[in-house]
């Protein structure tokens, strides 16, 4: 890739005071994070940029602040509605002159925008690829005379990525309409190959090449193994309460079913996917983002845009289809910068039915026999990157910073479930793989994961009586379990290559060489038991907490979302969580004390000072 490649560890450049100065006064920081300084100087010199930063790292800002020091109108490409709404909001709440431009405005709506546009009043324009290039607002742009477009969520123009949008591909117009402006390209999501992809289409010029560390400190992974969705789920929720949380499905009928017995539970949970109403979806985003819900179930295979940053749990229940994937999805939580868990419950079972979907889509898709042939190699590859991360019983900070090309320096993260010493390893693994494997000797090699295991299990089945399975000698070798617990096993075995799967629409267990191996006890065996109340704290989450006072920033919690209400606007958007801590933490008596909070500008100090204070005081403040 052309350019120059910049890392975390780069010695930064001076502040440029005219940066500072917006910096302070509008977000109220008093410091750039690792990479933004680059991203900045690189918008305001006119050069193109790809910037690759870890969701929660800062990219926004990085298209947010060149417009104020340079007094330019920018424009910003986002793919999802939800998104440009939700910064949109979150910069009219510091006095930030934006507007998005999108299909839920009525006729006069964009039509006000376009005068704002015109008159040079805005900084910020957000809109969508297709409404960028289908409507003629590239030509009031030239009008105006655009000289710099933020393209986010970049990977979306990449055949390699892992969610390309044929739409997309249509920027690479921007270049020739607009051969003066600068292009940069945004995303947290992007291994080499794809990197060189998003250069590539957008025919960037020499850009400045920002990638940071994929790494989240503040995440806690964790990986366990499914046995009872629900229960798991109810469980893993319990450690949440009050807290924003979302919780992936695989389908879009698991996801209803799965909210419903949630709030059946007391949980203020709510459903989302692609085949609900608009209006019920947007519904369910508005309350999200407003903490009148605490839990959004949704489908993995459907971008939600929920910008919330205070999201202090994402639970996968079933196999995302890529680590790319898994990356973006997980980098909901957390994104204020303070700890939350990620959890992963895994079973093998999720690789195949992805398989068969990625198999049918290719079907059902009108491409050439090469294109198809390529489009499944790749999705299966992702897939199974995915499938080899929540298998091993390693690092998952390490793992993943790996996976994305970067090296992982410490030994020991201490915020996922193999460091923090969760796993724990099934007693005899070595004769329970022993049954296993010989009870699918036993029965053939014709037959799929649940009869093998309802065998073993000493089940009494129409299936197992016709076939006389209930007189072999592995009937009840493993009566003591349950059903998902004997297949969750199976599984297992089945991921460490030590039994396979026939291909087809109606797969079936068979045997291999290392099958027979492990039954001449040649090859010993390692199999995790499902844990239950094993979890525990991550040291960010101690730290984070360390000084809060916690009855006042459940005040601090309860006054900004009745602000939220008053304006109809998203609770995050007036504060975040990590300067409500700070506050809690600091306890300022003044407003100049206040002013020197993280992340509380003049504007917030205008607003809600005298508020935040009587809060502090004690009093109820005046509404």
């Amino acid at each position: 890739m052309p350019g120059q490649a910049a890392s975390e560890t780069a010695t930064p450049s001076p502040l440029d005071p005219r940066i500072a100065e917006v910096l302070a006064s509008w977000w109220g920081f008093d410091r750039l994070r690792p990479l933004q300084r680059e991203a900045i100087h690189a918008a305001l010199d006119g050069r193109d940029s790809l910037v690759v930063m870890p969701t929660g790292g800062g990219k926004s800002l990085c298209y947010q602040l060149p417009p104020l020091v340079g007094q330019t109108t920018d424009v910003v490409i986002s793919p999802l509605v939800a998104l440009m709404k939700d910064q949109v909001d979150a910069l009219e709440a510091i006095g930030y002159p934006a507007a998005a431009i999108h299909s839920g405005l009525s006729q006069e709506e964009r039509q006000s925008i376009r005068q704002r546009l015109a008159a040079g009043e805005l900084r910020l324009l957000f809109t969508a690829p297709e409404r960028l290039v289908n409507t003629g607002l590239l030509d009031l742009l030239a009008q105006v005379g655009v000289r710099r477009f933020s393209i986010d969520e970049a990977h979306c123009i990449s055949q390699w990525g892992h969610d390309f949008r044929p739409e997309y591909r249509q920027l690479s117009l921007l270049r020739d309409r607009f051969p003066s402006a600068s292009l940069h390209a945004f995303t947290a999501t992007a291994t080499p190959r794809v990197r060189d992809d998003i250069s590539s289409q957008l025919h960037l010029q020499d850009p400045e090449v920002l990638v940071g560390i994929f790494d989240r400190p503040n995440l806690c992974y964790r990986v366990v193994p499914r046995t009872d969705r629900t229960r798991q789920t109810l469980e893993i929720l319990g450690r949440h309460k009050g807290e924003a949380s979302i919780v992936y499905c695989i389908s879009r009928k698991e996801t209803e079913r799965l909210a419903a017995r949630l709030a059946a539970e007391g949980i203020l949970a709510r459903p989302y996917h692609a085949g609900l109403d608009t209006r019920e979806r947007h519904k369910t985003q508005e309350a999200f983002a407003r903490e009148t819900i605490d839990v959004v179930v949704a489908t993995v295979a459907f971008g939600m845009g929920i910008d919330r940053s205070n999201v202090r749990l994402v639970l996968h229940t079933s196999l995302p289809k890529s680590l790319e994937a898994y990356q973006q999805e997980t980098g909901r939580a957390g994104r204020d910068g303070l700890a939350a868990e990620c959890v992963l419950l895994y079973s093998s079972a999720d690789v195949f039915s992805w398989e068969s979907l990625v198999r049918k889509s290719a079907d059902e898709a009108e491409l050439e026999p090469e294109e198809m042939a390529r489009l499944v190699a790749s999705q299966t590859e992702h897939l199974h990157g995915m499938r080899r991360y929540a298998q091993a019983a390693r690092c998952r900070h390490a793992a993943l910073s790996e996976y994305f090309g970067q090296a992982y320096g410490t030994e020991s993260c201490g915020a996922c479930d193999v460091c923090l010493g969760e796993t724990e390893s099934l007693p005899d693994a070595t004769v329970t793989a022993q049954k296993i494997i010989s009870c699918v000797a036993r029965v053939g090699e014709r037959f799929g994961v649940r009869h093998v295991c309802e065998v073993l299990r000493g089940a009494t089945t129409d299936g197992i009586s016709r076939h006389g399975h209930d007189r072999l000698s592995t009937f009840g070798l493993l009566k003591t379990l349950d059903q998902r617990a004997a297949e969750n096993l199976t599984h297992q075995l089945l991921d460490q290559g030590l039994l396979e799967r026939s291909s087809g629409e109606r797969p079936v267990v068979v045997l291999n060489a290392r099958s027979w191996e492990v039954l001449r006890g040649e090859r010993p065996v390692v199999l995790l038991e499902p844990r239950v109340g094993k979890t525990k704290t991550a040291k960010a989450d101690v730290d984070d907490w360390q000084g809060v006072d916690r009855d006042l920033f459940e005040r601090l919690r309860t006054w900004r979302r009745r602000v939220a209400d008053s304006r109809s606007k998203p609770a995050w958007t007036i504060f975040d969580d990590k300067a409500l801590r700070a506050i809690a933490r600091e306890k300022p008596a003044s407003p100049a004390a206040l002013l020197r909070v993280k992340g509380i500008g003049e504007k917030r100090l205008a607003d809600f000072g005298v508020a935040i204070l009587d809060l502090v005081a004690g009093r109820e403040p005046a509404e």
